[in-house]
C-alpha cells in the first residue's frame, strides 16, 4: 500500500483500535469476572471459542472434508458428515496453516483478527485513495464497532476474510486491473458463496458501459475467473465426498424462498417474532444503496444492490451476519455522518453498552462441546 495514503501512524492506530477492543472483549471470559457483572456463570475463553460456527470450520481444516478423517476426529456432532461442505475452504486453510503456531483454537481467532486488520486497511485505504472521505481513520475506526459485526471479527468466522477480499476485488475492478479483480474475486468464492455475486455486479458494469459508451474489451473477461473459485470448491468436494454438488445437500444451505421470508416465526432457522432490528437493517442498508446510486465506481452500488436483493430471501435468524459485507457501503455512503463528532460521542458514551451486549451474546451463541479432545 502506498505510505503516503495510509501513513504508519494511522496503521499503528487502527491495529491498536482492533486489538484492544477485542482484548477488552475477551479479557472478562479470560479471567472469568463477568459474574461480577451481574452475570451468572462462571466463564472461561472456551465461550468464546464455542461461538457459531468457528468450530465447525476447524473439522474441515484438520480433515480437509476426507470423512474417514472426520471420523478420526472423533467429534460430539450429531451431524452429517457432508454438513462440513457448508462451511467453504480458504477461511479453514489459514486456520490449518496457523494452527502449528498457535495451535487450533487460537490460529481461528488468530485467522479472524489478521483479517479484521486486513479489512479496515483495505476500507482505509480505499475511502482515502477515492476520496470518498474526508476522515478516513475515523470512518475506518467506526466500521468496526457495528454490533454484529463487533462480535464476529471476535470469533471464530469466516466474514473478516471474505469482507476483506470483497473490498481488495472491487479496488482492484475500479483501478480496471480486471486481472486481480477476477482473482481476489474467486478466492471471495471460495470463502463464501455469495461472492460469486461480485461476478453478477461487474457483468451490470459492463452492460451499462456498453450501453452507454458503445465500448467492449477482452481485458473484462478476466473476472470470469470469480466462478472459477467456486468450481475449485465443488472439485475439492467431487474429489472428497464424491459429489460435485455436496455444498447443496449438507442439510445446513440456509432457505431463500421468496423476498422478506425472515419474516415468519415458523421457519426453522427463525423460531422468534421479535425482529424489529432486521426491518432496521433493511432500512439502513437499502438506503445507503439508494444513496450510492449515482456514485462513479459503479461496482460500489451494483455490488451491495444484488446483495441487498439476494440477501432479502434469506430466511434466517442471524439475517444482520448475513448483510455484513453491506456494511463498508453503508459507512461509505453515511460517512459525513458516521465521521462527525456528534457520532463519534454517541458511539463513545454507548461503548458500555456495545461491550455488554457482546458479553451476553457471546456467552448464550454456543456450540456446545464436552469433548474439547479433537481441538486441541
Amino acid at each position: 500500500m502506498d505510505k503516503k495514503i495510509i501513513p504508519h501512524s494511522q496503521i499503528l492506530s487502527i491495529i491498536a483500535v482492533i486489538i484492544v477492543s477485542t482484548l477488552l472483549l475477551y479479557l472478562p471470559f479470560a479471567t472469568n469476572t463477568l459474574k461480577y457483572l451481574g452475570f451468572a456463570k462462571d466463564t472461561s475463553m472456551q465461550y468464546v471459542y464455542q461461538n457459531y460456527d468457528g468450530l465447525y470450520y476447524i473439522v474441515p481444516a484438520v480433515s480437509w472434508y476426507n470423512p474417514k478423517a472426520i471420523e478420526a476426529m472423533r467429534l460430539e456432532f450429531t451431524l452429517p458428515l457432508e454438513y462440513y461442505a457448508a462451511h467453504l475452504p480458504l477461511y479453514p486453510f489459514f486456520i490449518a496453516l496457523f494452527a502449528p503456531i498457535l495451535g487450533l483454537l487460537n490460529a481461528m481467532l488468530g485467522t479472524t483478527i489478521l483479517f479484521t486488520v486486513c479489512f479496515a486497511l483495505m476500507f482505509y485505504y480505499i475511502v482515502s485513495h477515492f476520496k470518498l472521505t474526508k476522515h478516513p481513520l475515523l470512518l475506518s475506526s467506526v466500521l468496526l464497532f457495528l454490533p454484529r459485526f463487533f462480535i464476529i471479527r471476535s470469533v471464530g468466522a469466516p466474514e473478516t476474510l471474505f469482507m476483506f477480499l470483497i473490498l481488495a476485488s472491487i479496488f482492484f475492478f475500479e483501478k480496471k486491473q480486471y486481472f486481480a479483480a477476477g482473482l481476489v474475486g474467486a478466492l471471495a468464492t471460495m470463502t463464501k458463496t455469495p461472492g460469486i455475486l461480485l461476478f453478477g455486479a461487474y457483468g451490470l458494469v459492463f452492460l451499462e458501459t456498453l450501453i452507454r459508451e458503445k465500448k467492449f474489451s477482452l481485458r473484462w473477461l478476466w473476472v470470469s475467473l470469480i466462478p472459477v473459485g467456486l468450481l475449485v470448491v465443488f472439485g475439492l468436494y467431487k474429489i472428497q465426498y464424491s459429489d460435485f454438488f455436496a455444498y447443496f445437500h449438507t442439510g445446513g444451505v440456509v432457505p431463500m424462498p421468496y423476498p422478506f421470508a425472515v419474516f415468519n416465526a415458523q421457519a426453522k432457522w427463525v423460531d422468534t417474532p421479535w425482529l424489529e432490528e432486521i426491518m432496521m437493517y433493511f432500512i439502513l442498508y437499502l438506503f445507503a444503496i439508494v444513496t450510492l446510486k449515482d456514485t462513479k465506481y459503479r461496482s460500489m452500488f451494483y455490488f451491495p444492490l444484488l446483495f441487498f436483493i439476494f440477501g432479502s430471501f434469506v430466511q434466517h435468524r442471524d439475517l444482520s451476519r448475513y448483510l455484513l459485507p453491506l456494511w463498508p457501503f453503508a459507512a461509505i455512503a453515511f460517512e459525513k455522518k458516521l465521521a462527525s463528532k456528534k457520532f463519534i460521542l454517541v458511539l463513545l458514551i454507548l461503548l458500555p453498552a456495545l461491550y455488554f451486549y457482546a458479553w451476553n451474546f457471546l456467552l448464550f451463541n454456543i456450540i456446545p462441546v464436552a469433548d474439547w479432545r479433537p481441538f486441541v
